[in-house]
């Protein structure tokens, strides 16, 4: 359940109100910090599927969901291998990366239809890589107006779905 709070702070002599947002689901996240193993890794390994989030495996990589997305629908592709650098995969591995990168785009537009993709691959703390040592591509599927005036004004992304119901919203598009 979200809650939110609403409270005036002044700003340079103006009353600003500024909103805070329960989501009590993120503490597993921060407290849980870094971690000893490899989220990519770890989860492939449990084989529960669903309950990771896991929405495809190939031959060289797989596909999920992000966890803590920037807009619904949000999916990482990563290799199978665990290297922090494209240039360490190997021809196949890219390829296979590129093949459930383009999967998984075809799956976001006939489910969800955006009206496009941000895409991208952070390698390096400093490019933004929140993991850095397991390469792994972002799709971000975008809408005509989904920066609307709360992340603009107040600072807030609203994520309009649950994780478990994006998964089963992808999971027939990545199965057929």
């Amino acid at each position: 359940m979200l809650h939110v709070c609403a409270f005036a702070r002044p700003v340079h002599n103006l009353q600003v109100a500024m909103h805070i947002i329960w989501a009590p689901w993120r503490v597993k996240y921060i407290l849980g910090g870094a971690g000893d193993g490899c989220i990519f890794c770890d989860k492939l390994k449990e084989n529960k599927d669903p309950e990771n989030h896991i929405l495809f495996r190939g031959k060289k990589s797989f596909c999920l969901l992000n966890a803590y997305p920037y807009n619904s629908g949000h999916v990482m592709v990563a290799p199978y291998s665990h290297v922090g650098e494209l240039e360490l995969l190997d021809d196949e591995e890219l390829l296979d990366l590129m093949k459930v990168t383009r999967m998984a785009m075809k799956a976001l537009n006939a489910a969800l239809k955006p009206d496009g993709f941000n895409i991208g691959i952070n390698v390096g703390r400093v490019a933004g890589a929140g993991i850095t040592d397991h390469v792994h591509v972002h799709i971000v599927p975008r809408w005509g107006g989904d920066t609307n005036f709360m992340p603009v004004t107040a600072g807030t992304k609203v994520i309009p779905q649950s994780l478990d119901g994006m998964y089963e919203t992808l999971i027939k598009e990545f199965a057929s």
